[in-house]
């Protein structure tokens, strides 16, 4: 259907219009928020924070702090969750045990236990999502709630003495993966990014297409203009991985693929075909704090692998690490139809110290990737290519 017309080729342009200074005040979200801090559990700690005026109220922002036993000063991570989803303290207690700071807010206008703030926000259901922008102020979106949200977030960590604020990264699950693609294009603060499922162009391909068929083609150029990834994500430039599996329901394999391809900075990929969708399982991967670590702690890097070329129907990719590889695959299925019906399979890739290839299988249509993965288990993947007859 017609959409806001975003491709990886004309993407920048929409980025050059600065989007984001028009629509969130930069200027007041990189202050320090006005801020109450609750109880204390173990390395977690309650805190609320002012948000977005909500049809022309104040509101709060409710977020656990985990912080690691010791002085600092420590990297920190913001973690943001997806749909269904709340400020988990078991979340912010990870990244603590990792000796990481780490700020966990809801972005559901909920406190603790997902109980409904009196002062809070918009909740996180599609119809807040998806209202109708032809009668709705813009700001009252949860879009422009959640990403406001994330942004106060950061910078009240960045104001915490324990914090060193030139090493904060970001990660984010399912519609949080969404909010982390939009706030690395715009908070250029950030050190890293690690979107988990989510990505831009959801109007071509998502879980979500019913609602923009009932918006309409005018309706959904606005909604995606606005709040789509794909316009923020040509604005990255810190470091950024990419965590998916490729039979994802929610965010597809080729708008994930377009959307990754607008990153100019430096970007990873880990793609899993084991990896399920949910908040346990998308803060699960050690990729993740692998690729954090190796920014924001001078950590070994995880490898990163070239595109994929095809000869003698053998898939080639180059790569490169710090850490040996003990391992590769291709990972591939001839199936059709949606993505999370797709039976994948993976078998034995051969690799030297630079290349890994694989022989084809002979079923066609094919979808395919590379992986290695090196001594301490760390994936990493190639884009994928599909071959939907004799060849591409």
């Amino acid at each position: 259907m017609s959409g806001c017309g975003t491709t990886q080729e004309n993407s920048s342009s929409h980025s050059r219009t600065s989007k984001e200074q028009k629509l969130w005040d930069l200027t007041k979200l990189y202050q320090t928020p006005t801020h109450t801090f609750g109880a204390t559990t173990g390395l977690v700690q309650e805190v609320y924070y002012e948000g977005e005026p909500y049809h022309g109220k104040p509101t709060r922002v409710f977020a656990y702090i985990g912080r690691p036993a010791g002085k600092g000063p420590f990297p920190a991570m913001v973690l943001v969750h997806g749909g269904g989803g709340q400020a988990f303290a078991n979340w912010a207690d990870m990244w603590a045990q990792r000796g990481y700071v780490a700020i966990a807010m809801d972005t559901a206008g909920n406190g603790p236990g997902k109980k409904r703030l009196p002062d809070g926000g918009p909740d996180q259901s599609d119809v807040e999502k998806f209202q109708n922008l032809t009668t709705s102020d813009v700001k009252d979106m949860w879009t422009y709630h959640a990403v406001a949200a994330v942004i106060r977030g950061h910078s009240l960590l960045r104001s915490l003495p324990e914090v060193d604020a030139n090493r904060i990264g970001i990660t984010g699950i399912s519609w949080g993966g969404y909010l982390t693609c939009i706030v690395s294009g715009v908070d250029h603060r950030l050190k890293c990014a690690v979107p988990v499922y989510g990505s831009g162009f959801l109007w071509e391909d998502s879980a979500w297409l019913t609602r923009f068929e009932n918006y309409g083609p005018e309706l959904t150029k606005r909604w995606c203009e606005l709040f789509d990834p794909s316009v923020y994500l040509p604005n990255t430039t810190c470091p950024i991985l990419f965590v998916n599996r490729p039979t994802d329901f929610h965010y597809r394999l080729a708008v994930y693929k377009k959307s990754y391809r607008l990153v100019q900075g430096p970007r990873n990929l880990h793609m899993d075909i084991k990896l399920t969708h949910s908040h346990p399982a998308g803060w699960a991967p050690e990729e993740i704090a692998i690729f954090t670590d190796s920014i924001l702690r001078g950590g070994a890097p995880l490898a990163k692998v070239t595109d994929m070329t095809v000869a003698a129907n053998t898939a080639f990719a180059g790569y490169t690490t710090t850490v040996p590889i003990t391992k590769a695959e291709l990972c591939y299925t001839s199936d059709t139809g949606t993505y999370d019906k797709r039976k994948w399979q993976a078998i034995p890739a051969q690799f030297t110290d630079k290349v890994v290839s694989a022989e084809l299988p002979k079923e066609r249509p094919l979808t395919f990737f590379l992986n290695v993965i090196d001594e301490r288990g760390a994936i990493t993947s190639s884009p994928h290519i599909e071959y939907k007859a004799e060849g591409k």
